[in-house]
């Protein structure tokens, strides 16, 4: 007995068979449920085993998950483990440095004075060596500073008060608003902005911007 037709429900024979979406069709009745263009084994696309053509094929839409208790549960319990596991990279990371969370231009500033104040560090240190096995007896050493004054940045002058000060330094400037220096360039009518930076004029290049204040000294 031949079968019947998912369309027109009439008997189908061999020749003129179609066998998808777990029925049987005329080849004439295999056609778009919309527009009733023929379709063929290559371009049908099946929903709820219909065919359909690309342009009426049904769109399907994302389904919303009920907040139930259960559901409640997870989300909580899968927020607790967001959070135990930044925990965990942010004790793994600590001391190596600031970690980017978001790449603003702040971040970027406390990223590059802790970078800066890591290598004034190591000028500083190998100054001191270098101080250390050049030194002359005690009884012929001049004063010397301090070990206090040593590991301190200059003072800086107070907020609105103007000062000239020397490169101690060279520093490539890594923003359009910071100067670059070279070790003894001279700082015209320098400003102190926040911790860390100053404003001032490099009078070498004639360039006015910021500049990290370890990098320089009062004259």
């Amino acid at each position: 007995m031949n079968p019947t037709c998912g369309r027109c429900s009439k008997a189908v024979y061999p020749t003129e068979k179609v066998n998808c979406l777990d029925k049987y069709w005329h080849k004439g009745c295999f056609s778009c449920e919309v527009c009733k263009m023929a379709l063929s084994m290559n371009n049908y696309k099946g929903f709820d085993k219909r065919p359909y053509c690309s342009m009426h094929y049904p769109k399907t839409s994302f389904t919303i998950v009920t907040d139930t208790p259960e559901n409640l549960r997870l989300k909580q319990q899968s927020m607790l483990n967001s959070q135990a596991l930044y925990k965990e990279e942010f004790e793994k990371n600590k001391g190596k440095g600031f970690s980017v969370v978001t790449d603003t231009p702040e971040m970027q500033r406390l990223k590059k004075t802790q970078d800066q104040i890591s290598d004034i560090k190591y000028h500083e240190d190998f100054e001191k060596s270098r101080v250390r096995s050049d030194a002359p007896p005690p009884e012929n050493r001049q004063d010397e500073p301090s070990s206090q004054e040593a590991t301190h940045p200059p003072a800086m002058a107070p907020s609105g008060e103007k000062q000239d000060y020397q490169a101690l330094y060279s520093y490539t400037a890594a923003e359009a608003d910071e100067v670059s220096l070279q070790e003894g360039d001279l700082i015209r009518d320098v400003e102190p902005i926040d911790e860390g930076w100053v404003f001032g004029s490099n009078q070498r290049t004639g360039q006015r911007g910021m500049l990290p204040a370890n990098y320089v000294r009062p004259v």
